[in-house]
């Protein structure tokens, strides 16, 4: 096992009506800007939820942030919290907002240009506290310190990461998610899914402990993915997920053990140039990232085609190819299609893609850092 560090505070309220316990986590002296997107908190009950569980706190608003989360709106959220002395963010939504309050929350702190923050990698020494509420398990910044936001004028999406932003608390409710649509449902899985392949499907460092906790996580996922997709007031089955996708990403599974995330890194610009919802670009990188590196991936792919799959028999490359293929139609089955073919995206974009990661620098991915442009070009060629 790798040497690490793990830290995570964020405090974790999970279940039916916790979103009334909002009042007790936040300091009634709080000025409190309320973060969300288009609106679909106001459809489904949650934001009369929210207003009643911080009635008699002075609550500000700021909705509109999109999925994949622009830079040019949160900059006009940041001269809210300048302007109104916000000292508490409060992201109600899915990943996007949450990702998007956390630049608020650091860019509102900081003296440079925010922008540094996600293309310089500038260091964060200071952010407004925030808290989530989740309405959409995917991405698993509710229990995270990075955020993913994209610059709309130049189609960038880069990602940034402090200690600083992590949240001081997080509201998991599964109710909250009924009213979700399946494809959104589907991505999320997806999302959870790949989240744990890239901190397991590496190379063995003698972490069992941490391999058995992935696996629990990919089998409880394909076993639950389907019932809440069934049935989506499923209470079990949605909050299996959702816990599933919160703990994928919070920092456990991870440490100590080698990752991967060229998968992440190559999706993002199929978000940026195409639009394509990030669960799906995943859908569309992972398996392809798995073919062509099964020889450096060997040993946890075959680790995986058992433990996660039940595939004993057949020759090693019998098994994983088996075990690719099985991930291919488990992502086809919860709704995701998993090829560039599936979306309308072009060959002409894979040297596009190609060329903006050289021109970004990113030309070593994967554990290994063997990932390389020529290898990009493969990985989307097999994905066509």
């Amino acid at each position: 096992m790798k040497n690490f560090t793990f830290y995570n505070p964020v405090k974790i309220l999970f279940g039916k009506g916790q979103i009334a316990r909002l009042a007790a986590e936040i300091p009634v002296t709080a000025r409190i800007l309320l973060t969300y997107g288009g609106g679909s908190i106001k459809a489904n009950g949650v934001y009369d939820q929210v207003k009643a569980a911080l009635a008699g706190h002075t609550v500000f608003e700021f909705g509109g942030i999109e999925p994949n989360p622009h830079l040019e709106t949160l900059l006009k959220a940041v001269e809210v919290v300048r302007a109104e002395n916000i000292d508490f963010l409060l992201a109600v939504g899915g990943g996007s907002v949450a990702d998007g309050t956390k630049f608020i929350a650091a860019a509102a702190r900081f003296e440079a240009d925010p922008w540094d923050i996600l293309a310089k990698q500038a260091p964060i020494t200071a952010a407004v506290p925030l808290g989530t509420v989740l309405t959409l398990p995917a991405t698993g910044s509710e229990m995270n310190g990075t955020a993913v936001v994209t610059r709309a004028a130049t189609r960038e999406k880069l990602y940034f990461g402090s200690p600083l932003v992590m949240p001081v608390f997080s509201v998991l409710d599964p109710e909250t998610t009924f009213s979700l649509p399946p494809k959104q449902i589907g991505n999320g899985i997806v999302d959870a899914f790949t989240h744990v392949a890239e901190q397991y499907l590496t190379y063995p460092v003698g972490a069992p402990l941490q391999d058995r906790m992935a696996e629990a996580i990919l089998k409880t996922l394909i076993e639950e993915g389907p019932k809440t997709l069934a049935n989506p007031t499923d209470y079990a089955a949605r909050a299996n997920f959702m816990w599933c996708a919160t703990m994928a990403l919070n920092g456990m599974i991870g440490a100590g053990v080698p990752h991967d995330w060229a998968t992440h890194t190559i999706g993002h610009e199929l978000t940026a140039l195409h639009g394509i919802d990030h669960g799906r670009t995943l859908a569309i990188v992972l398996p392809s990232v798995l073919t062509l590196k099964r020889d450096s991936k060997r040993a946890k792919l075959l680790q995986y085609a058992e433990w996660v799959w039940g595939i004993t028999t057949g020759t090693e490359e019998e098994r994983i190819d088996a075990a690719i293929g099985r991930t291919r139609a488990f992502f086809e089955s919860v709704g995701v299609p998993t090829r560039l073919g599936d979306y309308g995206v072009p060959t002409e974009t894979i040297p596009l893609i190609v060329e903006r990661l050289e021109n970004r620098g990113a030309v070593a991915l994967g554990e290994h850092g063997d990932i390389d442009p020529a290898a990009v070009d493969k990985v989307l060629a097999l994905s066509v």
